[in-house]
């Protein structure tokens, strides 16, 4: 069964949360690829929608979004990309990534959110009653 760590960021307040989907609620998430919308109760989140802006496999190789499946390619880089930082200009390197769309293999997805629900992100997940102790 697939399981992820789902890193979700709030464009809003600026703060990111690490959130487990496992079993059905990661199967929300697979055969999906970078761009497309997932509903965040896969999550936790209830009444909000959750887009998928990247990941990394279980090896730390990133999801790439030029890269079409979700199998890994060997990919000739130029400029700066995902996955490769060029150290001086006109560098290319051959690097491997894996394809933007999501599969078993994928240990992370960062999501970020797009549509808010009626309820603050902190009372679903729990963390306002951290702050008051």
């Amino acid at each position: 069964m697939a399981s992820f760590t789902v890193v979700v960021g709030d464009p809003d307040s600026g703060s990111s949360y690490q959130l487990e989907a496992a079993e059905q609620d990661a199967n929300r998430f697979i055969g999906k690829s970078i761009g497309e919308e997932v509903d965040g109760s896969a999550v936790g989140l209830d009444g909000y929608t959750l887009e998928i802006t990247g990941g990394s496999d279980d090896a730390g190789r990133p999801l790439n979004p030029d890269v079409a499946g979700a199998n890994l390619n060997e990919v000739l880089m130029e400029g700066r990309q995902v996955g490769y930082h060029p150290s001086r200009d006109g560098e290319r390197r051959r690097i491997t990534v894996r394809g933007s769309e999501v599969s078993d293999a994928v240990a992370q997805i960062n999501a970020a959110i797009v549509d808010r629900g009626a309820t603050a992100v902190d009372e679903l997940l729990g963390e306002d009653d951290d702050a008051d102790e």
